[in-house]
């Protein structure tokens, strides 16, 4: 499973998005399931809330299962709260905590993310370097 995080949404979603094309491309590619987590589509509608239709289409991304929504628990913020506050100088937003938790709780590694900066610092387990689509 690739875990998809708030950017590639919003790019795909929105032709004049800098990584439009590049996120466009890539999904095209993608052979595996997607998944992601609230938060990070808790952003995404947030950062679409001008654009109605590009909000329906992430919608129904997830009820047409072309993103799985992951769970997240009780159980899952000890850990989320440990690495906000390890990348805290970056600053590790909820949404990429969560899905770094979920990579980790599930051995996931592969992000399809723009957010290339961050991710490329954040470690799983504390030492396994993400794999960054696209």
């Amino acid at each position: 499973m690739i875990l998809v995080d708030a950017g590639p949404l919003i790019a795909i979603m929105s032709t004049n998005d800098q990584h439009h094309v590049a996120c466009t491309t890539a999904l095209k590619r993608i052979n595996r399931p997607m998944g992601t987590v609230w938060p990070v589509l808790s952003e995404a509608i947030h950062l679409l809330s001008g654009v109605p239709k590009a909000q329906d289409a992430i919608w129904e991304m997830l009820l047409e299962n072309a993103v799985q929504l992951l769970p997240l628990g009780l159980s899952d913020v000890p850990r989320i709260r440990e690495l906000m506050h390890k990348y805290s100088d970056q600053p590790m937003d909820l949404a990429d905590a969560s899905l770094v938790r979920v990579a980790e709780r599930e051995n996931l590694r592969h992000f399809f993310t723009v957010d290339r900066n961050d991710f490329s610092i954040y470690r799983l387990h504390g030492r396994v370097r993400p794999v960054i689509i696209p």
